[in-house]
């Protein structure tokens, strides 16, 4: 007895079509993600995250496979994800247009509009990696946070305010409080610098003032995210 049922061409045609689907949207979607890892520079970073926009450019394929031109069905798929809650917080609004970014390359896949994928994976590739590597959108009053204990007594507060007179464009005292007792105080000011080497020149003289100690200078970057 034979038990080999025929095949027919459309069906291997289908299963040609969504196989290629398929392996568009996990190309796409894991070039987001490659994409994602060199341009990150936060602080929340997880692998989990990179492999959730792998995945999900995937299942988004398979899920426009699934419904075709079937509009019941998509009614139906539509009520079933609004069941399904999604608690997971994105601290990054950037994570947030990975994600749909991920799920547009799906879809397209999905419904065999492989090139304007491609171009818009390519083009939207293009525009993350532009944005991580120029200061577009960066707003910076201050270079840095300056933190110095000096006595009461001595004038040296008023050495250490003239030396950031000439090395500071601009500096706004932030915080100040007595310490050791009332014999000194500590002072944080903002700082910004008047040329690339004022830092260090800076550090160097507010080093040589007398009485000063506990120097800290914390710089800023704009680029990174709490």
């Amino acid at each position: 007895m034979n038990f080999n049922l025929p095949v027919s061409t459309a069906a291997i045609a289908d299963l040609r079509t969504a196989l290629v689907s398929l392996l568009a949207a996990f190309a796409m979607s894991h070039l987001l993600a490659v994409v994602y890892v060199w341009s990150h520079r936060g602080l929340s970073y997880a692998q989990s995250f990179v492999q959730t926009l792998v995945m999900s450019g995937v299942v988004t394929a398979m899920m426009m496979l699934a419904i075709g031109n079937n509009i019941v069905w998509g009614i139906g798929v539509v009520g079933a994800l609004a069941l399904v809650r999604f608690r997971t917080n994105l601290r990054d609004p950037r994570d947030m247009v990975f994600i749909f970014a991920a799920l547009v390359a799906g879809i397209a896949c999905g419904t065999r509009a492989y090139a304007l994928g491609a171009v818009g994976t390519v083009l939207f590739s293009m525009v993350a990696m532009y944005l991580a590597h120029v200061p577009f959108g960066a707003r910076k009053s201050f270079d840095g946070l300056l933190r110095f204990t000096i006595p009461w007594e001595g004038g040296g507060n008023a050495a250490a305010t003239e030396t950031m007179q000439r090395h500071c464009r601009q500096f706004v005292l932030a915080t100040v409080r007595e310490v050791g007792q009332g014999e000194a105080s500590e002072h944080v000011y903002h700082v910004r610098f008047r040329r690339d080497d004022s830092r260090q020149k800076l550090a160097q003289e507010l080093a040589a003032v007398p009485g000063l100690s506990g120097m800290e200078l914390m710089l800023e970057d704009t680029r990174i995210e709490a």
